[in-house]
């Protein structure tokens, strides 16, 4: 069953410049490697950074959070404070 996984980092402002950088060469990583995560959308707010993710399941999710991509991102994030990681089981959709 599909994870539906929301990520939201609290940013310092000097430190957006690097983090939207970490994103360009993170998600193309995801893309190309971690076939098992359907998708990867990632927005920017002022300071804070929201990712939502969508692994196949648990295999998926587990996988990707000991992935390189994942250390170099986390290395690369100027942190204010604590991720905030949320994670959903899809109850209902209209996509096809």
């Amino acid at each position: 069953m599909a994870i539906y996984t929301i990520a939201e980092y609290q940013v310092r402002p000097s430190g957006v410049d690097k983090v939207q950088r970490a994103i360009e060469e993170f998600v193309p990583y995801v893309q190309a490697n971690e076939s098992n995560v359907r998708g990867l959308a990632t927005e920017r707010r002022s300071d804070v950074l929201c990712a939502l993710f969508i692994f196949e399941g648990e295999a998926a999710h587990t996988a990707h959070s000991r992935s390189e991509a994942v250390k170099r991102f986390e290395a690369a994030r100027t942190a204010g404070g604590d991720v905030v990681f949320r994670d959903y089981h899809l109850v209902a959709t209209n996509q096809r």
